[in-house]
């Protein structure tokens, strides 16, 4: 694994929000492919219209690439899938000569994509860019998940039982930190967070992260 495969992980992981991934960070991994275009597209931010090629870049039918990435929710070029011949009559376009996506998944689900393009005539992408890119789209999808669980607030009446310091853990372990992790974002020893969660338990009558999580999110 090369440094900057490491601090573009890094760079994700320390987005403050989804408009910095987007404008800061997906332009580097744009960089680190060598690539022509790479966006991320999110299926909830895709506009209700769009051109005839947009529809059918969008299409499973007509794009292959798509097509894959939907069916296996793995990272693939148009290399891995036919001939480039048969490529150029799907997608005319040069600056698409050579493309690669990965997945962006959520709960089981496909939620939307990471894509890279090369001109025609420049090299294609490669096996070692296909595992990047599954890396890469694995630090993606966490951090989406994240930001989706950060955002969060919890409505049940049990809250009302709970301290604003005992409410920050629930919020993190929401997040699927560990004691250690919530202990460094809020600046309190592990055991500290181990403590606070078994007083949180014996008030809300529960025993597990789990249901403390399901609990305050009824």
């Amino acid at each position: 694994m090369t440094d900057s495969l490491v601090n573009l992980f890094k760079a994700i992981a320390n987005s403050p929000n989804e408009e910095t991934l987007e404008q800061e960070v997906i332009p580097q991994i744009g960089a680190y492919f060598v690539a022509k275009r790479c966006r991320l597209f999110l299926i909830s931010q895709l506009p209700p219209k769009v051109s005839n090629l947009g529809k059918q870049a969008l299409s499973r039918e007509h794009n292959p690439v798509l097509n894959y990435l939907w069916e296996y929710h793995a990272p693939v070029h148009e290399n891995i899938l036919l001939p480039a011949s048969k490529w150029q009559a799907i997608c005319p376009r040069f600056d698409h000569g050579h493309v690669m996506a990965g997945p962006i998944v959520a709960n089981g689900s496909l939620i939307g994509g990471l894509g890279v393009t090369r001109d025609r005539f420049t090299t294609a992408f490669t096996q070692q860019n296909i595992t990047d890119m599954s890396g890469l789209c694995l630090h993606i999808s966490t951090f989406l998940v994240q930001q989706q669980l950060s955002a969060v607030e919890f409505s049940a009446a049990e809250i009302k039982l709970l301290t604003p310091r005992e409410i920050a853990i629930a919020k993190l372990v929401a997040q699927g930190l560990t004691n250690a992790e919530i202990g460094k974002k809020l600046w309190i020893q592990e055991n500290s967070v181990k403590q606070a969660l078994k007083r949180m338990f014996r008030k809300l009558n529960i025993s597990s992260r789990t249901s403390l999580v399901s609990l305050l999110l009824q």
